[in-house]
């Protein structure tokens, strides 16, 4: 059988051969063959990827210059190809940058920087121009002009893609209409299949950027979105991580990269939110992780065996009496004066006493000597651990636990401890979490009685909680970083500490007001709502998570709800499957909320729009062509919170619906019935007939509103027969002039005169509002801020 090393050069080194064939490659020369990667795996997804990379350009341009966006995207067919032209009237890009922002991938400004932006990779715009050169061989054409520049610089430009950079085809400069902003213009081999998604994608761009104005020119269609406020998104300024969710691997870079010589310094220079007083934390969390904590033990009570002064004058040799005796009991005097010591509180009140010793007697007590005290006391503290123990074991289970139980855990704790052999009693919290686990399940193989879950939990908290933390000098940072194990405590250290949220500066979230305006300027709906939530943490990188429903309207009442997606105010068309928003709409349950869920999971059905924008200095996307959004628990349970919040107006939107139905049906039941009756009662009692209307209004608890005219004075009286106070605005158009009635606001406009009240009516009062009019007259009246069914007129 021929051997596989001798078909490589008869016999040769398999390795070396192998080798020949290997060499480095591009970022441009693998996106060329793995361009699906970057949303371009078919000509109608290419087509919406580059038109949505050239916007998401030109408004992180204009926002980041101060100005509006103005911006104008045409599509032109052009033969075989497709033209596309992006405008904008951004500040534009400097000549010596045009080549490589869209000539180079991997080329930008923002990849490193903890601030919210639309771009992240570098890849987007150099990718399209990437996809036109491969399927039309013809390059892009970028017009760019700075403020106060005389003419724009015209630039046509390829990638080389062996070498991730430019290849300049011409350059030259041109007059342009726009004072300033840049224009790309690429042809590349595309379809309007995705005609939908193209609109979907600028018409959704519009509602999370309302401050934006778009022009759209396709084949077939003309769209323009006007904007819907002047208010740009507050302005975003770049943070450092933030100790929350920061990785090991990315710890120890840090590490390796700092300045700082001290943790401490390491702490607050190179995360946000930790001052002096959050590195002390930091630096005693880390303590307990690194080096353990010092179980303290109750000290001998007087009247108990144990004897600390004894114990200390027999350790203490060649010292004299006097001496001897002043140090032992200044010491014996601190012990027991200490409800708990552990072994390095021992060893500074040993350290004090001898000092103090040494001051009034002349006697040194060195290092040996103090050492030998600090063992013979110890061993007096320490000497019934069992004791001790089973008074925290006992404390921290139930009263149901047998004695004899708790003296067995007890006990088991003790030898744990004893076995120590340093001799001080140092643990850390994992091995004391073992230690319980070990003594739980002896007992319960033995006694035959079970600590359960909860139990052991509360013995490990308890018992740590009388471990002292231990005053060792922390490693230098450059130790911590060349130590794994030193930086995974240090990472556990982190994640431990509470520290306060990061500052959110960096982000720029919509806002629930100006979502809730998007929403309004595109849909026509019965109801919206909206919310924004605070500032979490994942991976370092803080995120808020922001969502708005519209209900009812003109949205449709047949077939599921649409929903909505964006990251960084960029609407996300595709992958909607595999994105962790759908999840999260999916398993939450939507009938408590008043839409239709078949089966109670899925998608729920309705005449609703859902939609949630995540927010954040690096959105976890699970794919560089950025379409959907990583399962990653911290923001999906940010995403459900603020769903949630939405989506509790909605229901008491729609209860109170349901409500006002059923009191406009008995309100039609009523009135059809109450004329009869009148008219009825009437002819029997032959008096004049009812006022139906206040009859009404009395049954059903509304207000009325009825107008009376009397010699050239009008009345306008406002009862509540509710059972509340209700505030209203009375409007009575008049077409006679009305003077100036007391209270009122008079506003004349093509000869009729509006006067206004907005009176508050307590409930079972009235309110009366008067004006002249000298002339004949016609009226009309409006009345605002209650519902149509709580309201009878009678004017």
């Amino acid at each position: 059988m021929t051997s596989y090393q001798s078909e490589l050069g008869g016999g040769g080194n398999v390795a070396e051969e192998l080798a020949k064939g290997q060499r480095a490659i591009s970022i441009a020369e693998f996106f060329e063959k793995n361009k699906h990667m970057l949303g371009f795996d078919s000509g109608a997804r290419a087509l919406v990827t580059a038109v949505k990379e050239a916007v998401d350009n030109a408004l992180d341009a204009t926002e980041e210059a101060g100005l509006l966006p103005d911006i104008y995207v045409e599509i032109v067919e052009a033969g075989d190809y497709y033209r596309l032209v992006i405008e904008d009237n951004g500040p534009g890009i400097t000549r010596e940058q045009i080549p490589k922002v869209f000539g180079k991938l991997l080329y930008g400004s923002r990849f490193h920087v903890r601030e919210q932006n639309r771009g992240q990779q570098g890849i987007g715009i150099s990718a399209a121009v990437l996809y036109s050169q491969l399927t039309s061989g013809k390059p892009a054409k970028i017009t760019s002009r700075t403020q106060g520049d005389a003419e724009a610089q015209y630039f046509e430009l390829i990638i080389d893609t062996d070498e991730n950079e430019p290849e300049i085809a011409v350059e030259s400069t041109t007059s342009w209409e726009r004072p300033h902003g840049t224009r790309i213009e690429l042809e590349m081999e595309a379809n309007m299949r995705a005609r939908q998604q193209l609109h979907d994608y600028v018409k959704n761009t519009a509602i999370v950027n309302p401050h934006a104005r778009i022009e759209f020119r396709e084949p077939n269609d003309h769209l323009k979105f006007e904007r819907a406020t002047d208010q740009l998104p507050a302005e975003t300024e770049e943070i450092r991580p933030h100790p929350h969710g920061v990785e090991l691997g990315t710890l120890i870079k840090m590490l390796g990269r700092t300045d700082s010589y001290s943790l401490s310094g390491f702490f607050q220079s190179e995360f946000t939110r930790v001052g002096q007083k959050t590195a002390d934390s930091l630096l005693a969390n880390f303590r307990d992780q690194h080096f353990g904590r010092e179980m303290s033990w109750r000290p001998p009570e007087p009247h108990e065996e144990s004897d600390v002064e004894a114990a200390v004058t027999e350790a203490v040799n060649g010292k004299g009496a006097d001496a001897t005796g002043v140090f032992a009991g200044a010491v014996a005097d601190v012990v027991n004066e200490r409800a708990r010591l552990a072994h390095h509180e021992l060893v500074a009140v040993v350290a004090n006493a001898a000092d103090r010793a040494a001051e009034e007697t002349g006697t040194t007590f060195g290092d040996t000597v103090r050492e030998r005290a600090v063992e013979a006391a110890w061993n007096e503290v320490v000497a019934d651990r069992e004791a001790d123990l089973y008074r925290i074991v006992d404390e921290a289970t139930t009263s149901r636990k047998d004695d004899a139980a708790v003296a067995a855990l007890a006990r088991r704790l003790a030898t744990a401890f004893e076995s120590d052999e340093d001799g001080r009693d140092r643990i850390t919290r994992p091995t004391l979490v073992a230690r319980v686990e070990r003594a739980a399940e002896r007992t319960r193989e033995r006694e035959g009685v079970s600590f359960g879950e909860t139990a052991r939990e509360n013995v490990v908290d308890a018992v740590w909680g009388v471990c002292r933390t231990v005053p060792d000098e922390v490693p230098k940072v450059s130790e911590v970083a060349e130590d794994r194990d030193a930086a995974s405590d240090l990472l556990e250290a982190m994640r431990v500490t509470d520290i306060l949220a990061p500052p959110t500066d960096c982000l720029a979230p919509i806002t629930a007001e100006l979502l809730e305006e998007g929403l309004r300027k595109e849909f026509d709906a019965d109801f919206y709502a909206a919310a924004t939530r605070d500032a979490e943490v994942h991976g370092g990188d803080p995120f808020i998570i922001e969502a708005g429903i519209a209900y009812g309207g003109d949205l449709g009442a047949e077939g599921r709800v649409d929903l909505l997606r964006f990251a960084n105010r960029v609407p996300l068309v595709y992958q909607q499957g595999a994105c962790a928003v759908t999840g999260v709409v999916k398993r939450i349950n939507w009938r408590n909320y008043g839409l239709d869920q078949p089966g109670g999971s899925g998608m729920p059905n309705g005449p609703a729009v859902l939609m949630v924008h995540v927010a954040s200095t690096n959105v976890p996307f699970t794919s560089e062509s950025k379409d959907a959004v990583a399962g990653v628990p911290a923001i999906e349970d940010e995403i459900e919170l603020a769903l949630r919040e939405a989506a509790r107006d909605l229901k008491r939107y729609l209860n109170k619906r349901r409500s006002m139905e059923r009191r406009r049906r008995k309100q039609d039941v009523i009135a059809e019935i109450l004329p009869r009756m009148a008219e009825k009662l009437s002819t029997v009692t032959e008096r004049e007939p009812l006022a139906i209307e206040d009859s009404l209004a009395r049954i059903m608890n509304n207000v009325l509103v009825e107008r009376r005219v009397e010699d050239g004075r009008v009345r306008v009286v406002v009862h509540n027969f509710s059972e509340t106070s209700t505030s209203l605005d009375v409007t009575d158009i008049v077409s006679a002039d009305p003077g100036d009635p007391e209270g009122a606001t008079v506003v004349e406009m093509d000869g009729e005169w509006f006067v206004k009240w907005s009176p508050s009516v307590p409930s079972g009062e009235r309110a009366v509002l008067e004006y002249d009019v000298t002339d004949e007259a016609e009226f009309d009246i409006s009345v605002e801020g209650i519902e149509t069914t709580k309201l009878t007129i009678n004017a």
